[in-house]
């Protein structure tokens, strides 16, 4: 009788444990639910049915219990596997993301110095040759930041540091930065921000940086002399952000692509295909939501939401993170 009680704990523990696979969960209650029939019929007095029922239901928990332990260590060697493997790939995308970065940065001052004319003057044609060189050498520097960026987040290497964040106020810098593209382009960006608007719990760097990859990717396809329109509001809930462009919109198959890997709906010249894959991850890993709205002729609009947590939800979460 001990031996039944221990097992019908530990079939009860099992049942509670929330990172079982469903099918796991599903067996472990089958064979609780196989024993007080067997139970019952055996109280009953149907013995001959109800005793080979509860052995059976018996022996197939023992087997589960003694099967259970090698299947998760099994899961855990093979997680951790695959997280140094993620772990090696992220090392190797930042050695090569510095190695690329470094010269490229080097041949890009030399061709803006040589294109604010202090060696000397140059002639139309040399310097439409100079900006080609200055622009691809930005595009290239972008890829391999954005390499390495989305290679970090897979590996596992960011973690999530919430802290209080003046979303409107983190915009308005962006844009003060963005100034110098926007007025090449002609391009107005218009800021709409609740008046009182609390700081919320998140990742300012990440943050940042799904902004920053948002608004370029806006600036890209809003029209020269176009409008670029950034939303902000809470619902006291969640905080939405969306941004617009008055672009050409895209089609279902553009659509469909959105967030693959080198996947953009203008060749990659424009582009290295990977920003709005990381905005996604990044908002995911705040426990958001991104969305599209998009009609051919009509611009886009991207929303992500992040949840409105308070500084102490903010720390419990961090803390929850970390035990992961």
């Amino acid at each position: 009788m001990a031996a039944v009680g221990v097992l019908a704990l530990a079939l009860g523990g099992l049942l509670c444990r929330s990172e079982l696979q469903r099918r796991t969960r599903w067996l472990a209650l089958a064979l609780v639910a196989a024993w007080a029939v067997g139970a019952a019929l055996a109280a009953l007095g149907q013995g001959r049915a109800g005793l080979p029922l509860q052995a059976l239901a018996f022996a197939w928990s023992a087997a589960l219990l003694a099967w259970l332990p090698r299947r998760e260590a099994g899961s855990r060697a093979e997680i951790a596997r695959l997280r140094a493997i993620a772990e090696a790939r992220a090392e190797r995308v930042s050695v090569l993301s510095h190695e690329v970065r470094t010269p490229l940065a080097m041949i890009k001052a030399a061709a803006d110095l040589l294109l604010e004319g202090k060696p000397g003057p140059l002639t139309p044609q040399q310097a439409t040759f100079l900006e080609t060189i200055s622009q691809n050498c930005e595009r290239t520097i972008g890829l391999a930041e954005d390499l390495l960026t989305q290679a970090r987040i897979e590996a596992g290497l960011f973690k999530v540091n919430l802290q209080p964040v003046d979303l409107c106020g983190l915009v308005r810098q962006l844009a003060r930065g963005l100034r110098p593209l926007l007025e090449r382009q002609g391009q107005i960006m218009v800021l709409d921000c609740p008046q009182v608007m609390p700081r919320i719990q998140a990742d300012p760097r990440l943050i940042q940086q799904a902004l920053t990859n948002l608004l370029h990717n806006a600036s890209r396809y809003t029209s020269p002399g176009g409008h670029i329109y950034v939303n902000i509001s809470d619902n006291g809930h969640t905080v939405v952000v969306a941004v617009t462009d008055d672009g050409a919109g895209m089609s279902a198959e553009e659509r469909r692509r959105l967030f693959q890997r080198f996947s953009s709906s203008r060749p990659l010249g424009d582009g290295t295909g990977l920003g709005l894959l990381i905005v996604k991850q990044i908002v995911e890993l705040h426990g958001g939501r991104i969305m599209v709205d998009t009609n051919l002729g009509r611009g886009t609009t991207f929303l992500f939401t992040l949840p409105r947590l308070t500084a102490e939800e903010g720390a419990e979460r961090e803390l929850k993170e970390l035990g992961d």
